[in-house]
């Protein structure tokens, strides 16, 4: 099993934006962590102080060695692909060949101001964005139209380091986006915000049976799952320290799905809630979270987590740290973390 951090903090007055974004991937870099990843996110707190990965990524690159730099993700239907090929091509020059790029459709459908023509058929933007990314990353020249409409080569610079770019596809937990990294050959990056454990398994088991389809039966392909993660001496000694901060997060981005004019197209409307029922909802996610769909606890609570990941196919473990709890704490919590790398490793290989 692979360890990596994970950002996407909800921005509070006051915070040093960017010190925990850049001690604690020090720390990964020097720890035998994989890699760093930072999202896109726009027009809310809640992540927003992450607009552009590849302009994290950069600064990353500036304080590390030998960890990968990763987005997580790009939304890649706000974007012309060239310029997702051009910036991380700069990242990966930057860094000495260690970026890579998750591509997501779109989360919020606000965001969408930035090219609202994509909306509507994001997936098939998203898709046909990473293979033009793939190609101009080879050194393909990929026609484009012009003013006049006439189709205009393009080719990108800097060249990046990497003979190919490491792609995963992000979802939320549709079966469908699963099938789609499948049928794409690349990774997969995903959560357990919006599915159980079994779902996930299945969500897995879907992906790697579309990529042998595809790709061939010696094809595995690459699973990453995000887990809020804060690992110490004591389980209950933790419980209280994430308590507060945690709920927050949650409210915090409770209030983010009831702003999304998507997300009362089904049954649940969470606009239409009461004060009262949006507080018992977070309290059921804080326990749910923190008892089966985080990395909570003591480094011996982290190893059974571990192996239920490591049971359903999971290769890494994206650990999100930046979901409140103060800086100095998360950064004492960060050696925890990496006995816990170190005895997975031992215990998965025994």
């Amino acid at each position: 099993m692979d360890f990596s951090l994970f950002f996407f903090a909800d921005s509070a007055p006051g915070d040093n934006e960017y010190d925990l974004l850049l001690e604690s991937a020090r720390f990964a870099d020097a720890n035998g962590f994989t890699a760093v990843w930072t999202p896109e996110r726009h027009f809310h707190s809640f992540g927003g102080r992450y607009p552009n990965p590849a302009v994290t990524g950069a600064a990353l690159a500036a304080v590390t060695t030998r960890i990968g730099i990763r987005a997580g993700s790009v939304v890649a239907p706000l974007h012309n692909p060239i310029r997702i090929a051009e910036e991380w091509a700069a990242v990966d020059n930057l860094s000495g060949g260690r970026a890579g790029v998750s591509f997501a459709s779109g989360w919020h459908a606000r965001d969408f101001v930035l090219r609202p023509e994509t909306f509507r058929d994001r997936r098939n933007v998203m898709a046909e964005a990473v293979e033009t990314v793939r190609r101009l990353w080879r050194g393909e020249e990929v026609e484009f139209a012009g003013v006049d409409g006439e189709p205009q080569p393009v080719r990108v610079f800097p060249k990046p380091v990497q003979p190919e770019v490491p792609v995963w596809i992000t979802s939320g937990g549709s079966p469908e986006t699963f099938r789609i990294a499948g049928r794409l050959g690349t990774g997969l990056l995903t959560h357990q915000l919006g599915q159980t454990h079994d779902q996930l398994a299945d969500n897995i088991a879907a992906y790697r049976e579309e990529l042998a389809a595809t790709h061939g039966v010696d094809a595995r392909g690459h699973v990453v799952v995000m887990l809020h993660t804060m690992i110490g001496d004591d389980r209950d000694e933790v419980r209280e320290v994430v308590r507060e901060p945690f709920t927050d997060y949650l409210r915090s981005a409770f209030d983010l799905i009831a702003r999304d004019p998507a997300a009362g197209d089904g049954d649940f409307d969470p606009a239409k809630m009461s004060d009262a029922d949006k507080e018992f909802l977070v309290e059921r996610a804080f326990g749910r979270y923190f008892d089966t769909a985080g990395l909570f606890g003591t480094v011996s609570d982290g190893v059974e987590v571990v192996r239920r990941m490591t049971a359903i196919g999971v290769d890494e473990i994206a650990c999100l740290i930046d979901f409140g709890v103060p800086q100095d704490q998360v950064l004492g919590s960060l050696g925890h973390l990496g006995e816990l790398r170190e005895a997975t490793t031992d215990v998965l290989a025994g």
